[in-house]
């Protein structure tokens, strides 16, 4: 038999790296195949099959082909046994319903409520029945099958499908928003000046406010990492912006800020300050819980050590803890970056439109927030326009994202060990 070693994927021949990017590139052609058949559904199983078909390829001390054939017929199976249940069980329920009808009539009156019961319970689950559960039962089944027959780390294969699922109604809806985009109506979005700015202050405004969160919530994450008399307060006071309603939000800063507020000689209706306090209220959590994360992951031992070699708390701080949490940090900041680029009821509250400095243009102008610009573009021209504006700021919010995440990643010479 062979060992675990002796994969029949090859990693060590092939390499991890070739083998993620044949399966996006898999993943891609299926869903081109799937899309322009016009059965995009076709695809979400496709993704969860190819995807369980790997992890239990990876699992097997079975030989490539062997394990190969074996999952197939597992999920062929799994496809027969859904369909046959998928067939039978309608008209078993409607059979067992008009059955009840007849045995109400003959049993004693104090059983009725129990026929009652299990009457609705019937009803209940009929229309179930009749719905196109077809995906959802050859998922389900195909998974205990490939579980029960892999040799060993079912767990893993039942992890990897089940959290498929979720990955295709996340990505599904994205892939097909893509797909359907007019490119000449994005190109001509593209050259419009007017999304210039508005791109740019959606990139900008955020900025600041996840500098703001950085700024301020890193000191106190750190507090709450160390803990404190009344954090239980602190905590629940951070946490809040969470559960507000965003109108909600932009409202409370308008009274917070507003006129007759903390500050009355700063104006922040309808300006950038009032726009980035608006998104530094909403994303403010992302950071101070993320990083106070980071440095509750971090073994006291080693501040121990830092401070009985004579460093003080501050020394420590800087040469011992802040480099360990620096990623936590980083990634609350992305966080906090991104909810800003998200939010909508504030900004629209508090400054629907504003004016700010934009270098290109060597001057001020004005212009609205991107989600805020968005929402008014389908009032006004439709969900092709708006779907074009939103596809740019989508395009911008992934690089980014994804320049981030590769230069805090793990395998990366920056913040940590190549």
């Amino acid at each position: 038999m062979s060992t675990k070693s002796q994969t029949r994927f090859g990693r060590t021949t092939i390499g991890r790296g070739s083998l993620v990017a044949g399966f996006i590139g898999l993943q891609t052609l299926a869903f081109a195949a799937a899309y322009s058949v016009g059965q995009p559904t076709l695809y979400a199983y496709f993704l969860v099959l190819s995807a369980m078909g790997v992890a239990y390829l990876y699992e097997s001390d079975e030989t490539l082909l062997r394990a190969g054939s074996r999952f197939l017929a597992v999920q062929v199976a799994a496809v027969v046994a859904t369909a046959v249940l998928g067939t039978i069980a309608g008209p078993v329920l409607g059979v067992l319903l008009e059955a009840m009808s007849v045995v109400v009539s003959l049993v004693p009156g104090f059983l009725d409520p129990v026929v009652g019961v299990l009457e609705a319970l019937v009803r209940i689950a009929l229309p179930f029945a009749r719905l196109p559960w077809f995906y959802v039962g050859v998922v389900v089944l195909g998974t205990a099958g490939a579980v029960v027959t892999t040799d060993e780390g079912g767990f893993t294969v039942g992890a990897v499908s089940f959290g498929s699922v979720l990955v295709v109604a996340l990505g599904l809806p994205l892939f097909l928003f893509v797909a359907r985009q007019a490119p000449d109506l994005v190109v001509e979005k593209a050259m419009d000046p007017d999304v210039h700015r508005v791109l740019y202050l959606g990139v900008y405004g955020p900025l600041l406010a996840a500098v703001l969160s950085l700024l301020f919530g890193v000191p106190l994450a750190y507090l709450l990492a160390r803990g404190f008399p009344g954090q239980q307060f602190v905590e629940s006071l951070v946490d809040l912006p969470l559960v507000v309603p965003h109108s909600v939000a932009g409202i409370i800063i308008l009274f917070g800020f507003g006129q007759g507020g903390a500050f009355p000689e700063v104006s922040v209706l309808g300006s950038i300050v009032g726009m980035v306090l608006a998104m530094t209220f909403v994303s403010a959590p992302y950071a101070v819980n993320t990083t106070r994360e980071a440095f509750e992951a971090i073994d006291d031992r080693l501040e121990y050590a830092s401070r009985i070699h004579g460093a003080n708390e501050w020394q420590t701080f800087r040469r011992v803890t802040g480099p360990l949490a620096v990623r936590g940090m980083i990634t609350g900041g992305v966080l906090a970056w991104a909810r800003a680029v998200s939010e909508f009821g504030a900004v629209a509250v508090v400054a629907y439109s504003v004016s700010f400095f934009y270098p290109f243009a060597g001057g001020e102008v004005t212009a609205q927030h991107a989600p805020v610009f968005v929402y008014n573009t389908y009032l006004q021209g439709g969900l092709g326009e708006s779907g074009a504006v939103a596809f740019l700021l989508l395009a911008v919010s992934a690089l980014i994202f994804l320049v981030v995440r590769y230069l805090t990643d793990d395998d990366t010479v920056i913040g940590g060990v190549p």
